[in-house]
């Protein structure tokens, strides 16, 4: 595992998404089958975990906080608020001081820990991001000792754009990939200049960039890439990246030809970590050997330069005008 700067602290720059862990989007898996991911994952020399409270509405947090009670290996856990549907103030009202303090009280509790390491406002809206009052309240709960370090996860380079204008922000979670590219010129160098760091989601497009997928491949009812694979329920960038599912599988085999031989899932991953203004890239797992697999992309070789020319090509040329919904 290798390492990469996050307000002082030696992150690996492979962490573990924990979306599946859950339970509620990807299909079941059990809390001994999660402590094995998590354990492979650590074993391997991870120590960033990335949840939220709305993962199976503290599904994963809880099974996270249990694991943490029973290793010793000093981790890191960064979580997510703003998306719960519960009362009083269901989604998208959950944006007050009383509210947001609520939830990371609720985390904290999940969790077991008496601070959170990062707390992320995840994928609100707009216009809250630019009004600004959730920063202010972040802030508080910061000087009041609950959360160490504040970030946001977002949807476009328009969100990232207002949130870097807070200076304080420690990190923007971002989905970027092979198939979501052109967010590196919007706004990399500016993130990169202010130490705010980047952490790559939905790296392997819900699964698209493993390769492993055609098109009689078919999804559980309860699995994501099932019910949101035109973003019926949330976001369409959430899954897939935004491209339509028999695109992506097209797309995928296209960059075979250009990547080198190899695990796609792999270069996937490889790919993103080559650029220096990436902290962290947080694939999910929901197996051991994907575990391994995603750790194991950090000890591949740089792609050249001609490679990397080819790839942003291939994506300019084929992929960027497929992209769906709002980015």
């Amino acid at each position: 595992m290798k390492y990469r700067n996050f307000k002082g602290e030696a992150i690996a720059e492979v962490g573990l998404g924990t979306w599946q862990l859950g339970s509620a989007d990807w299909g079941v898996i059990d809390e001994g089958h999660a402590f094995e991911i998590l354990q492979a994952y650590v074993d391997a020399g991870g120590n960033f975990i990335d949840t939220a409270d709305v993962y199976g509405m503290g599904t994963s947090e809880r099974i996270i906080g249990a694991f943490l009670k029973q290793t010793d290996k000093p981790l890191y856990v960064a979580t997510k608020l703003g998306r719960r549907h519960d009362a009083p103030n269901g989604w998208p009202q959950n944006f007050t001081y009383d509210a947001i303090r609520r939830h990371v009280e609720d985390s904290l509790t999940h969790l077991g820990v008496g601070q959170l390491f990062l707390e992320q406002l995840h994928c609100i809206p707009t216009e809250e991001l630019r009004k600004g009052d959730v920063f202010d309240h972040l802030r508080r709960l910061q000087q009041e000792g609950l959360i160490k370090h504040f970030g946001v996860s977002v949807e476009t380079a328009e969100e990232a754009l207002i949130c870097l204008e807070h200076k304080d922000l420690a990190s923007l979670q971002i989905i970027f990939n092979l198939f979501r590219q052109h967010l590196a010129d919007a706004f990399f160098d500016k993130a990169q200049q202010q130490g705010t760091a980047l952490i790559a989601r939905v790296p392997l497009a819900s699964g698209l960039l493993s390769g492993k997928f055609n098109a009689a491949t078919v999804f559980n009812e309860n699995d994501h890439r099932n019910y949101n694979a035109n973003g019926d329920a949330f976001n369409v960038g959430e899954t897939f990246s935004g491209i339509e599912f028999n695109e992506g599988v097209a797309l995928a085999d296209g960059l075979k030809n250009i990547l080198p031989d190899g695990n796609l899932a792999q270069l996937a991953i490889k790919w993103i970590l080559q650029h220096p203004a990436i902290t962290t890239v947080i694939p999910g797992a929901s197996k051991v050997t994907q575990v391994e697999s995603n750790v194991g992309a950090a000890a591949l070789a740089d792609f050249d330069s001609a490679t990397l020319a080819n790839v942003k090509a291939y994506y300019n040329d084929n992929i960027l005008s497929k992209i769906r919904g709002v980015y």
